[in-house]
């Protein structure tokens, strides 16, 4: 299928135009004017915007193992139904955990032929396989997942100083890429044990520290070493002057954000409301604002959703318990509109939105097919009605749960393909750092 979309707004690399995309056998051929295009267009409303399909690195999928949380067939008619075109699957809460080439394997068969979406994976790293790093990496993962902590699930446990050392060291002969969930677990022992429904007793229970520690960890080892790292979900503002610090150096370390971090604020966080729960937990507004500014300047390069569901169950919703109910935000359907609301809100333009979800993701995972309208890439295109409101209510998450329940918001994904066709069946394909299969 040759399909021909254009747009008075399309968000490109290099800005904002009115453009036709031509394409051919799944990737864009030509970026053309408005008018040179053939007589079986598609044109897109005049209150679209047409973007580049979203990358979400950071998703939780759960298959095989707890499908019950979610399953490689959910999570993508998800993600397409919210403009995201590539997952890149994280490599716990599975079981077994992408922690060998054997896992990876397993992983693989269960997603081949289930998925609407194109999957890439992350590996894992955890104490004792730093033999398993190089042929994980040969065999196509785009980097490799650790916790400085208590990870939550007993079969991926976390690296200590010297397992952390000896990853990267490792990481740094093939250039491997080590993203990092960075809270320190000293911090936190010393930290009053969550309990009951409050809110800010969870959250006094996780403080910045544990975060900024953990973080000054990562910065040294990965200067020491001189392998690339990647602070994953950052919630805590007070880490940002030591990764600025870091980065003018000339330390390899790049950072995320979620769109909860970007959304909610503790101040508002009602207690017992344990869809919030989330580690790093969601902090005060200022740190909110400050999240917003940072990504704006530059010392935050993505925003991605750490998709974490769970059954509701295990959530303990009656209970409202936040030291015992499971910690994790479904959120891969509404990144979008809900990181699109938030811009909007403060004057940041699309363009920005779609630098911090596509095109960063991509490059950070190694894709360099996927995240912006540009010939030669794949032909992942939305058609997104930023001005569109609209209320969350069902979603295509297998499990239901979400802060997000009843909020409004701005921007509606009306259409999206993949590679040129319609994300209407399972067409997604599994991707070896960027590779189909």
């Amino acid at each position: 299928m040759n399909l021909v979309v254009r747009s008075r707004r399309a968000v490109l690399p290099e800005g904002e135009r009115a453009v036709a995309v031509h394409t051919e056998a799944g990737r864009i051929t030509a970026v053309t004017g408005f008018d040179d295009v053939p007589a079986n267009v598609v044109t897109l409303a005049d209150d679209e915007v047409l973007l580049p399909g979203l990358v979400d690195s950071h998703v939780h999928v759960n298959e095989p193992g707890r499908t019950e949380w979610e399953g490689f067939a959910t999570a993508t008619r998800a993600a397409v139904a919210g403009g995201v075109t590539t997952i890149v699957d994280m490599p716990l809460n599975s079981i077994p955990p992408t922690t060998t080439v054997d896992a990876l394997h397993v992983k693989r068969e269960v997603a081949k032929g289930q998925v609407s979406a194109d999957v890439a994976f992350w590996g894992g790293a955890v104490p004792g396989n730093v033999d398993q790093l190089r042929p994980l990496h040969e065999a196509g993962v785009v980097g490799f997942k650790c916790f400085l902590l208590d990870s939550g699930v007993p079969e991926f446990p976390p690296l200590d100083d010297a397992g952390l050392r000896a990853a990267l060291t490792e990481l740094a002969t093939f250039d491997g890429l080590l993203i990092a969930h960075a809270e320190d677990a000293g911090v936190i022992a010393a930290a009053p044990a969550p309990h009951g429904p409050s809110y800010a007793g969870f959250l006094a229970s996780r403080p910045g520290a544990a975060e900024e520690s953990a973080i000054a960890r990562l910065i040294e080892a990965a200067r020491d070493t001189g392998a690339r790292v990647h602070v994953v979900h950052l919630a805590d503002a007070g880490a940002l002057p030591m990764l600025r610090a870091a980065r003018a150096e000339g330390v390899p370390i790049t950072v995320e954000t979620c769109p909860h971090y970007l959304t909610f604020a503790a101040e508002e966080v009602p207690d017992g409301a344990t869809s919030y729960k989330c580690c790093p937990p969601i902090r005060e507004e200022a740190h909110r604002e400050a999240l917003w500014a940072a990504l704006v300047n530059g010392d935050i390069d993505l925003v991605v959703s750490d998709h974490s569901p769970c059954t509701p169950d295990l959530k303990l919703l009656d209970e409202g318990d936040f030291g015992r109910a499971w910690g994790g935000i479904a959120s891969l359907q509404v990144a979008l509109p809900v990181v699109w609301s938030g811009a909007r809100a403060r004057g940041i333009p699309l363009a920005d939105v779609v630098r911090w979800m596509a095109e960063a993701p991509a490059r950070l995972s190694g894709l360099p097919a996927k995240g912006a309208i540009a010939p030669g890439r794949d032909a992942d295109l939305v058609a997104f009605a930023p001005e569109e409101r609209w209320t969350v209510g069902e979603l295509r998450h297998r499990n239901p749960v979400t802060p997000y329940a009843g909020r409004s918001l701005r921007g509606v994904v009306r259409r999206t393909w993949l590679r040129g066709e319609p994300t209407d069946g399972e067409g997604g394909r599994l991707l070896r750092r960027g590779v189909p299969e």
